[in-house]
């Protein structure tokens, strides 16, 4: 036990928030690593001559190696600990991240990119855990809005650092550079980190009463899968990850080509663009954590379900609005704008699934947010695919009017729009139902928020 016998006198230490400060770097990093690959896409399609639709395939490899093995790492740190599991993933992921740089062609790059996905999978459900056990009810909000935030600007730092990398050294090096981010990150998590609050040395007695232990000694349980199936509520969440993952991954993965190619920019204003759209996801989870702890939480699932339904209404009138404007500076900001409000929702979600998991939050987290596959893998081949077949076949479609780059491109955030609206629908049923297992009696369970 941390602490020395008179330490109740001292004032709190606030050892936490160092935790969520070493949990923003390693999101942000996170986010770097993942969206690297969108402002280097057009360079290695040219290089490897890979057409739109086999582009999709390697950024498809990662989304399927992400929903596979995100249960299995969150349900991992459930069994040996945070400490242990991240630092193990940050340095896989980091690893591939590198040998991206090293591919050769579409075979070795859907192979590096799958278990790319598969190191990075684990990261937020134990995430999710250790926020679950270093901050009290009423800062998880907050702290979630704020990690979110840091992997958000992660996501904005990508395009520009990518582009400017890829002037300088290619898009080879540029791999091999970010790559090893994570690989610090690790060494340092290591070195500090505890699983346990009280475990931590720096952590005084007052802080921990503001902690509590609700979690600290809870005992590892198999998954009630039974309850888990049955359980609306994860459904909801589940179909709601969907719908995000696929509004966000359309930015991840095409956004930057879009501009290129729909709207004529140049590389290096693309990325500014494609970080300016980014920035507004960061501002959103920001806004939404804020919400969650200062309106949500105190009025419970109710104002949850209508913060989470106007927000993707919201952001898809503005999608709308975006296809209004000639000038691609304008389209963007409006994008920014429907991300701003559509990411608004993430807090809300992590506040929610958190609160309905018991003892099995990384595992849950790990089910529910690996769903996400299908929008993600969703919109990576749709996009490609949508555009190459919109694509008159010179000789064979000679009778069909060539269409304009906007006109190949413009319709996918229509398809945007109406997910967004049935993610709002679905925030609209949404209630918040515990899942409960054979092993619930008297066991601890977080607090519902």
């Amino acid at each position: 036990m941390t602490g020395s016998p008179d330490d109740s006198t001292r004032p709190a230490s606030r050892v936490r928030l160092l935790v969520l400060v070493a949990l923003c770097a390693l999101s942000a990093i996170l986010y770097l690593d993942r969206i690297c690959i969108s402002q280097a896409q057009k360079s290695i399609q040219d290089e490897l001559g890979l057409s739109k639709t086999e582009s999709s395939y390697f950024m498809m490899a990662f989304s399927l190696a992400y929903a596979l093995f995100e249960v299995h790492t969150g349900h991992w740190g459930d069994r040996i600990g945070s400490r242990r599991v991240l630092t193990r993933i940050s340095i896989w992921w980091s690893v591939f991240t590198a040998l991206t740089g090293a591919c050769t062609g579409l075979w070795s790059l859907i192979v590096v990119r799958f278990l790319f996905g598969a190191g990075e999978a684990g990261a937020f459900p134990n995430c999710a855990r250790v926020l679950a056990r270093w901050f009290p009810d009423h800062e998880r909000g907050r702290a979630h809005g704020v990690m979110l935030t840091a992997s958000r600007l992660g996501g904005v730092a990508a395009p520009i650092i990518s582009a400017v990398l890829i002037e300088w050294y290619g898009w080879r090096w540029t791999f091999a550079i970010l790559g090893s981010v994570g690989v610090f990150w690790a060494a340092a998590f290591w070195y500090w980190f505890r699983d346990n609050p009280a475990d931590h040395p720096d952590v005084n007695t007052a802080e921990l009463a503001i902690i509590g232990d609700r979690l600290s000694h809870a005992e590892h349980h198999d998954i009630p899968w039974r309850a888990v199936l049955t359980n609306r509520s994860i459904w909801l969440l589940s179909l709601i990850m969907i719908c995000a993952s696929f509004d966000a991954y359309v930015y991840f993965s095409w956004f930057a080509t879009y501009l290129q190619e729909g709207r004529g920019v140049t590389n290096l204003n693309s990325g500014y663009m494609t970080s300016m759209v980014l920035a507004g996801a960061a501002s959103g989870t920001m806004v939404g954590g804020l919400i969650s702890d200062w309106f949500v939480r105190p009025r419970g699932k109710g104002a949850r379900r209508i913060v989470g339904a106007a927000s993707f209404a919201l952001g898809a009138g503005c999608l709308v609005v975006s296809l209004m404007w000639e000038s691609p500076w304008l389209m963007a900001l409006c994008a920014a704008l429907s991300c701003m409000a559509a990411q608004s929702t993430q807090p809300l979600w992590w506040a929610s699934i958190t609160a309905i998991s018991g003892r099995h939050v990384g595992a849950l987290f790990g089910l529910t947010n690996s769903m996400g596959f299908f929008g993600a893998a969703g919109s990576q081949y749709f996009v490609g695919a949508f555009v190459e077949w919109r694509k008159p076949v010179v000789g064979q479609l000679s009778e069909l009017p060539v269409l304009t780059a906007r006109e190949l491109w413009d319709p996918i955030f229509l398809v945007m729009a109406g997910v967004q609206l049935f993610a709002a629908l679905c925030w609209a049923l949404f209630d918040e139902k515990v899942v409960e297992g054979p092993e619930s009696s008297g066991a601890p369970t977080p607090v519902e928020e």
